[in-house]
């Protein structure tokens, strides 16, 4: 899970910048719920290769309005350097190419969260550093568990409570009328978190 600060930062590193036209896996799934137009943000040099008739390269400002559309239409950005695009893309190299896609309840990952072994399904993890907490204003009016995509949301004697299932994506923190669930980030957490992805792919 890619919380927006994160992305936007990337998009303002980024050498290419690539969208495609298309949610494939919206698309395939005949989604009513969310736009299939907000297709993947690729980024990195290996992204100029990419098929021009799936999409087209972007400036900054046109790909952070990408973003900020799929996070107003209720989208997750799920980032990852996913060594499948590179081979269906026909692109690379591996090392030079950073998927941000942003995910319904429709997508790939999310589909198949439910049916894959624990070992597999614990690498789609919240951010190291993120959390999400319930405070006092909890009133248990459940619209929390409503939007949650990983069902990571329960009601315990009239409060919400977070499982160990939740991912950090903090459509609980938007969507609750109380303003009662709030996303927190470690001081270091930026400059950690970027040197994470660095360390595995190069966007420069």
């Amino acid at each position: 899970m890619l919380p927006s600060r994160v992305v936007d930062h990337l998009i303002e590193q980024a050498s290419t910048l690539w969208v495609m036209d298309r949610c494939i896996c919206r698309d395939a799934d005949g989604c009513h719920d969310y736009p299939i137009d907000v297709g993947c943000l690729f980024l990195g040099q290996a992204a100029a290769g990419i098929n021009p008739a799936l999409g087209h390269p972007v400036s900054r400002d046109e790909a952070l309005a990408h973003v900020r559309r799929a996070r107003e239409a209720g989208l997750v950005h799920m980032v990852g350097r996913n060594k499948l695009d590179t081979l269906w893309l026909g692109i690379g190299p591996a090392q030079k190419l950073l998927t941000i896609c942003s995910c319904c309840p429709c997508c790939c990952l999310w589909r198949v969260l439910p049916h894959v072994s624990s070992q597999i399904g614990a690498k789609v993890t919240a951010m190291p550093g993120v959390s999400v907490r319930v405070g006092e204003g909890c009133i248990g009016c459940g619209t929390c568990a409503g939007v949650c995509f990983v069902d990571a949301m329960e009601m315990v004697d009239g409060r919400a409570l977070i499982t160990d299932t939740c991912r950090g994506c903090g459509r609980c923190v938007e969507a609750c009328p109380q303003g009662a669930i709030e996303l927190v980030m470690d001081r270091p957490f930026l400059d950690g978190t970027l040197a994470a992805i660095t360390t595995v792919v190069d966007i420069t």
